[in-house]
């Protein structure tokens, strides 16, 4: 086993040592803050502390302590592994059992409970030793991030450090950042929009106002009314319409984007007349954990004309569309598999510890499994995904398509899934119940006996909004 010694003297992560030292970086719900200068600093004294790049948990959170273990492993060579704080305690277990992590970043309160050598704290986080041995990873692996769905998963997306950097700079582009943005970050950390929004914002040196409180918080309509940005997923959304977010006073906020997830029709118009009518920008985005997040947005000026468009490839990358036949076209409309190609496509998957000694097994394509259609004028629309479908008696009925005509018309939380024979509707609302297979029976022809509901007191999503475990 060759182990690489961390040079003294080397390239800070997004550039970090080149911004202004006493810019402020990050000021998070505690009310402190960190330079740039502070990061810089923090990064060489992490350094003294793992002297060989090797791997590190990171149990996050929305904290300064979190997002510098975050920085100071990227600047020095050390691959993390992010994981949620709150990741149910079986499932981190056999992550940790799995992959097997020399150190650990975590919070100050669990050190006891873990058990492990104690190496030094700061920012109410403590880097401890496992006690496991150094482990072979691959020369340009930087990060690992759980696949979409559960945090918990085996399953790990390899990132090398040109994918982190080459979106942080894609995203720095379509949105113009510049060193005078204050952006509202609350997406987890673990969650890749997240960590997104986190390095694109560092790269242009701006401030980011990381926050791990509720929407629902004081606290957090304090922190938003400072901010020039806020990123959220649909399901962040359909909160801030119930506080008539579109109703306030936020003067300093320049742009509103989504990601994570599609918005219904009705969610998407609120928010582009929103910002036609109060001279924001409304910028939707598509993304995927494999691609390290970004992959496509609508410019801001498209919004009112293009309802529900993922609009076009980000600066530096590339989009394009498989149909039935198996023929790739890049312009005129089409309908099939939708493919991106860019320097953050990353280097693929990890089902073990062995591999994460693999290189890139992707070489900057990736099949998206997203079902999209691209119109006249280029753009597109992502119309389910590949395996969101199911085929009874002959009939097709995508499962993305169903769950987005339920919301339009009832305006209610749902889920679909099913099997060959019968279509399985998990809806919150008791009332519609009864009018529901009708409806879909006229929408999709499909036999109302070979649809089935199911009243649910809610339907469970992670932090990042998307469905689990139903």
């Amino acid at each position: 086993m060759v182990l690489t010694v961390v040079p003294s003297s080397k390239k800070m992560f997004l550039n970090l040592d080149k911004k202004n030292r006493n810019k402020v970086a990050v000021i998070d719900d505690s009310g402190r803050s960190v330079t740039y200068g502070d990061i810089c600093d923090f990064s060489q004294k992490f350094a003294k502390y793992l002297p060989q790049r090797s791997l590190i948990f990171i149990l996050s959170e929305n904290k300064i302590g979190s997002l510098l273990g975050y920085t100071s492993s990227l600047s020095n060579r050390i691959v993390s592994l992010i994981i949620s704080v709150k990741t149910e305690k079986g499932l981190y277990t056999n992550l940790r059992d799995m992959y097997k992590p020399e150190y650990m970043w975590v919070p100050d309160e669990m050190v006891n409970q873990l058990g492990y050598e104690c190496v030094f704290s700061a920012w109410d986080y403590t880097l401890v030793k496992t006690g496991f041995p150094p482990v072979p990873l691959y020369e340009e692996l930087s990060l690992l991030l759980p696949t979409s769905g559960s945090t918990g998963s085996p399953k790990l997306v390899r990132h090398s450090y040109r994918n982190i950097e080459a979106n942080a700079d894609n995203v720095r582009r379509m949105f113009e950042l510049t060193d005078n943005e204050k952006a509202m970050a609350i997406l987890p950390m673990h969650y890749t929009m997240g960590l997104s929004v986190i390095a694109s914002h560092l790269l242009a040196g701006a401030t980011l106002l990381l926050s791990g409180r509720s929407l629902l918080d004081k606290g957090f309509w304090t922190m938003l009314k400072e901010a020039t940005s806020f990123t959220g997923v649909p399901y962040s959304y359909d909160i801030l319409k119930k506080m008539r977010f579109t109703r306030m006073d936020l003067p300093n906020l320049r742009i509103i984007t989504q990601g994570g997830g599609k918005l219904t029709s009705e969610m998407w118009q609120s928010l582009a007349q929103y910002a036609q009518d109060k001279g924001k920008k409304f910028i939707a985005t598509y993304g995927q954990s494999e691609c390290t997040a970004r992959m496509a947005y609508l410019p801001a000026e498209m919004a009112m004309e293009k309802t529900c468009s993922i609009g076009i490839a980000e600066p530096g990358g590339q989009l394009s569309i498989i149909d039935n036949d198996g023929k790739e076209t890049f312009e005129g409309e089409a309908t099939g598999e939708m493919v991106y190609r860019g320097e953050n496509v990353t280097l693929g998957y990890a089902k073990c510890l062995e591999d994460l000694t693999k290189g890139d097994e992707n070489h900057g394509v990736m099949h998206t499994g997203d079902l999209a259609y691209r119109d006249a004028d280029g753009c597109y629309y992502i119309v389910g995904r590949l395996k969101r479908f199911l085929k009874i008696f002959g009939l097709r009925i995508g499962l993305d398509e169903v769950e987005n005509m339920i919301k339009s018309e009832y305006h209610v939380d749902c889920y679909c899934k099913g099997n060959d024979e019968k279509l399985i509707i998990l809806v919150t609302s008791p009332a519609i119940a009864d009018q529901l297979p009708a409806f879909i029976e006229e929408k999709t022809h499909l036999f109302h006996k070979n649809i089935e509901v199911q009243i649910v007191e809610a339907i469970l999503r992670n932090e990042s909004g998307k469905v689990i475990n139903q």
